[in-house]
């Protein structure tokens, strides 16, 4: 009788953003920390705060096959700094341990994200996939899925056989990706061969540059998966990992990873062809923002005409997504001092103002000050008559988008109504999220459809869940002050490979064919 293959299950899931404070294992721990069996429990789950990928694979193997699950640690945060590396280390500890514990296996699957950076290296995800080989030996196959904004070291490729990179952004294929790594790993428990190969560019593209359904990044996923299928069966993966700006590391660059079955040739060529075609529209990974001055005026000459579409604002200078703080007064204090109506806000993070509006409940006027404290150097303080109209305990499911099916915990959670009724509705959370889904709005009984003017702090996943009232030309990314601005120049860069296009027009990229 064929014994069923044993499995491990693991991850540390964290986009670090150079310029934030330092994940802890508070910030861990708050969010998800799940050991053994609670990752089989969770992937039982309806509605699971945990990745679901994660969920997807360990369904999918279900579904394709008796196996033996053996789950390690699974833990993730929000996008924040690097994450503190006595943590990181303790982690990845406990992770080998419980897997050295539990005798041999026969394949290592890892939910990562692959953007992390730690306080005493700029790749620990390459680290923590060396200690999982050296582990498990060079015979057993790891499979890693990662968010395509990952950004992409030799160690990564050298240490796992197949990294699976998201398709999407709005990233909205996380299951399908769980699932293709599982039927991925059952093609190398079959004994085919994996051979990947990468190639990385001098291009560290803005965020506001890399989504899929359009611009030159979507033209390269395209690219990538028409050709993996032209190919038949000699390509396992195609990914095409954008890379995350803000890591600010030597292994910043968009980079190509191939991975062929058996033969290494074909990924190597398919490698080079994409790459070749990103560099030859190179130019297109330039975007400009609208300011906020036209952006004020917009919501203004909007709310003053029922007959002009109403629009969504991206406050892309501070995207908890990327790791911004999700307090910057700036947008907001801009539409109060003009007066602006018919608009909805969400989400200002500010636990202290939440608790503030559960104390005095709802109708209570009062003056609410934002930012008495402030995690970033760009939280000012602003002061504001408010009426309380809503309150929330904040435990709610996404809907749409990347929060679809997803439960989310953003703690005690209030509406305040700044400048009379019709005026400026802000949802204000306990926990730092991005606005990427109605349900922020919804759980108040807000109706998005009858807004003029919606601003979220969302980069980009806010469009999948937002797209039933905007469509493309309704959407404008308001250029903010923050931690995740995607005006590049005004960071002050240390790790990143220069020169590097666009921060810099004079980059060369010679190659000399397959590597």
């Amino acid at each position: 009788m064929t014994i069923p293959p044993r499995i491990a299950l693991c991850g540390i899931i964290l986009e670090s953003n150079a310029f934030a404070p330092v994940a802890t294992e508070d910030d861990f721990r708050g969010r998800y920390y799940f050991e053994g069996d609670e990752i089989l429990d969770q992937a039982a789950e309806a509605h699971s705060v945990m990745p679901m990928e994660m969920s997807a694979f360990v369904r999918a193997m279900h579904a394709t096959g008796p196996w033996s699950p053996a789950p390690l640690v699974l833990t993730g945060c929000q996008p924040w700094g690097p994450v503190d590396s006595p943590f990181f280390n303790r982690t990845v500890d406990a992770i080998i341990e419980r897997l050295d514990a539990g005798g041999p296996v026969d394949g290592v699957y890892v939910a990562n994200h692959g953007g992390m950076t730690a306080t005493e290296d700029h790749d620990p995800d390459g680290e923590m996939l060396a200690r999982i080989r050296a582990a498990v030996g060079d015979q057993v196959p790891i499979i890693a899925t990662l968010d395509l904004h990952a950004n992409i070291s030799d160690r990564m490729i050298e240490s796992s056989d197949v990294l699976i990179g998201y398709q999407t952004n709005p990233h909205v294929d996380m299951l399908e990706r769980g699932e293709e790594a599982a039927f991925v790993m059952r093609l190398l428990l079959s004994d085919v061969g994996a051979r990947s190969k990468l190639v990385r560019l001098p291009i560290v593209a803005p965020s506001v540059t890399l989504l899929t359904a359009s611009g030159p990044y979507g033209v390269l996923m395209d690219l990538a998966q028409r050709r993996k299928r032209e190919l038949g069966g000699a390509i396992l993966n195609a990914s095409v990992f954008g890379g995350f700006a803000f890591s600010d590391t030597p292994k910043n660059g968009l980079a190509v990873v191939i991975t062929g079955r058996d033969d290494d040739a074909p990924a190597g060529a398919l490698a080079v062809e994409i790459a070749e075609h990103a560099w030859q529209i190179r130019d297109e990974f330039k975007k400009t923002l609208t300011s906020m001055e036209e952006g004020v005026a917009m919501a203004l000459e909007i709310a003053a005409d029922p007959f002009r579409p109403p629009v969504i604002f991206s406050d892309s200078g501070d995207n908890p997504g990327g790791g911004g703080g999700g307090d910057t007064p700036y947008l907001l204090k801009a539409l109060v001092d003009a007066g602006a109506k018919g608009v909805l806000y969400g989400s200002f993070f500010d636990p202290a103002l939440a608790a503030e509006a559960h104390r005095r409940g709802p109708g209570a006027r009062f003056k609410a000050v934002f930012n008495r404290k402030s995690c970033t150097g760009y939280g000012e303080r602003l002061e504001v008559a408010a009426q309380v109209q809503a309150l929330s305990d904040g435990d709610m499911v996404g809907r749409r988008g990347i929060f679809a099916g997803r439960r989310l915990v953003l703690g005690s959670s209030a509406v305040l109504e700044i400048g009379g009724e019709g005026g400026i509705r802000v949802v204000v959370i306990s926990a730092r999220q991005q606005t990427a889904d109605p349900m922020f709005f919804e759980m108040f009984g807000l109706d998005v459809a009858a807004a003029r003017v919606v601003c979220v702090k969302s980069r980009g996943h806010f469009r999948a869940g937002f797209d039933l009232w905007f469509s493309p030309p309704q959407v404008h990314e308001i250029d903010t002050p923050g931690l995740t601005s995607p005006v590049l120049e005004r960071h002050l860069w240390r790790g990143l490979p220069r020169p590097v296009y666009p921060l810099d027009e004079d980059v060369c990229w010679p190659h000399s064919g397959p590597v």
